[in-house]
């Protein structure tokens, strides 16, 4: 299962979510009766869920539980060398599903030269 943004779970929902960690069992909407559930468990955050433990914001052992194989991924804006490769990437996957033949990719719509400026 994937929880996208953990980071702005509300603390009263928390430990909802950390005995379903820990029991591994679910109640339905309006259920009387729990359910045995095996899921891995993937979640991501852009937050500093550290600081927020240390704020008293998100609860230490959620963070525990949730924090046994971290991954820190910088944002693509720092790694602007990985977005020709994702360009391509994304060029052949909807190329295909369109049944369009593209090929390639101009030099000049795949130059990286920095951040956009953005216009309202």
């Amino acid at each position: 299962m994937f929880l996208d943004e953990i980071g702005d779970l509300p603390l009263e929902l928390q430990p909802k979510l950390l005995r379903v960690l820990q029991d591994k069992t679910v109640e339905r909407l309006g259920g009387t009766s729990s359910r045995q559930v095996d899921v891995r468990i993937i979640a991501a955050t852009n937050r500093d869920l550290w600081g927020m433990v240390q704020q008293g914001t998100f609860r230490a052992d959620l963070y525990c539980r949730l924090n046994v194989f971290p991954i820190a991924l910088p944002a693509l804006r720092h790694r602007v060398e990985d977005i020709p490769l994702l360009a391509h990437h994304f060029v052949r996957t909807f190329s295909a599903r369109q049944g369009k033949a593209i090929a390639e990719i101009s030099d000049e719509a795949g130059r990286v030269t920095g951040p956009r400026s953005r216009h309202p």
